[in-house]
């Protein structure tokens, strides 16, 4: 099961499941949606890393305007009974955590549910925005910025700025606790985009949070992109201006060339090293591989002789690296490759190897 990389994911115990209850449970389980999950650390090496992203997230300089001006006003939740729900925290009336479901005619009067709706809907709505502001940009790094932007520290700033907590109902004997936990700022962001959600549907929610994500995408975005190494600043005309003033990228779709069959970027088709090494094997001939990075003067055991013009010789950065690669097989050279891992170079490599050898794929 994967977890969430946020402390704000709560997480029950099921110690009151029956011991004879054939299924093998897991002993905790997350109750609401993953958006923020283990799939960044894979894609970033941040399995250790979850504060830095916290810290990134707590460091967002959202843009809007002279004083403000263009911060949205809160949109008004119409229905008195939802608008009730949405602000009261589950320690207002101490209904005991552990059971699995309310009876149909007394559900839970708080608002986790409504928070648990909205962290969804939130969720939605800025990978909506993100595609519509960044139609080029890639799963991995979306993933990562719409993390930022809707980590604790953004959403409880957020929170502040409308005083959202101070209309929560609390118990009052940990009202003042509560209410300065970054945690529960959070929630109750995420409860109130639940409940305008109930009260007034997807499209209000989403022109709401549009608005108000905006300047906060546009901070992530040169946030993770500075995290990548690469420029702050993209010379694009869709992050340049055309908005009438404000930094904020004006959402656009735009075409993108596709690379051609052939292209040297295309993509590799995988399987070659797996058979390039069990013919090595069957033939009991030894194998080595020297890397590169595409460097004039590479470290170690490297080489700079790449085999290709210098205008289409990449050169990756620290967490997108570029690697280059050639095979010798007793000795003699078989084939090389490129790829963002070595294992993929080496993919390539084998391609070409096993043509040198006859075997045709």
């Amino acid at each position: 099961m994967l977890l969430s990389l946020f402390p704000r994911r709560r997480f029950w115990s099921f110690s009151t499941v029956p011991h004879n209850l054939s299924l093998r449970l897991c002993p905790t389980i997350n109750t609401r949606p993953l958006f923020t999950a283990v799939r960044i650390a894979s894609e970033f090496g941040l399995s250790d890393s979850r504060s830095s992203l916290e810290d990134m997230s707590s460091n967002l300089k959202p843009d809007f305007g002279e004083g403000e001006c263009l911060f949205p006003p809160l949109p008004e939740i119409k229905s008195c009974a939802i608008r009730l729900q949405v602000f009261t925290h589950r320690s207002f009336y101490a209904r005991p955590g552990h059971v699995f479901e309310d009876p149909p005619d007394d559900p839970s009067p708080d608002n986790e549910r409504y928070e648990h709706l909205g962290d969804t809907v939130l969720g939605l709505s800025i990978t909506g925005l993100l595609m519509e502001m960044f139609p080029g940009l890639r799963v991995g790094p979306s993933t990562k910025i719409r993390a930022m932007m809707v980590g604790n520290p953004t959403l409880a700033e957020i929170s502040q700025k409308y005083k959202l907590p101070e209309r929560l109902r609390l118990h009052p004997a940990q009202a003042i606790t509560l209410r300065a936990s970054v945690h529960i700022q959070a929630d109750v962001f995420e409860s109130f985009v639940g409940g305008l959600f109930l009260d007034q549907g997807l499209d209000a929610v989403r022109q709401w949070l549009k608005a108000l994500f905006t300047p906060y995408a546009t901070a992530a975005y040169y946030a993770a992109r500075q995290h990548h190494g690469l420029p702050p600043m993209p010379p694009s005309p869709q992050l340049e201006g055309g908005n009438g003033g404000n930094n904020a990228p004006a959402p656009a779709h735009t075409l993108v060339a596709l690379p051609q069959p052939g292209d040297v970027l295309a993509p590799p088709t995988i399987g070659h090293l797996a058979l390039f090494n069990q013919h090595l094997q069957r033939e009991g001939k030894p194998v080595e591989w020297i890397y590169s990075d595409g460097s004039a003067q590479p470290e170690g055991n490297g080489y700079s002789d790449l085999g290709l013009p210098p205008g289409v010789i990449l050169r990756g950065t620290k967490a997108t690296p570029i690697w280059y690669v050639k095979v010798l097989v007793d000795g003699q050279y078989c084939g090389r490759g490129r790829g963002n891992t070595k294992k993929a170079a080496r993919n390539e490599a084998a391609k070409e190897g096993l043509a040198f050898l006859g075997r045709y794929v």
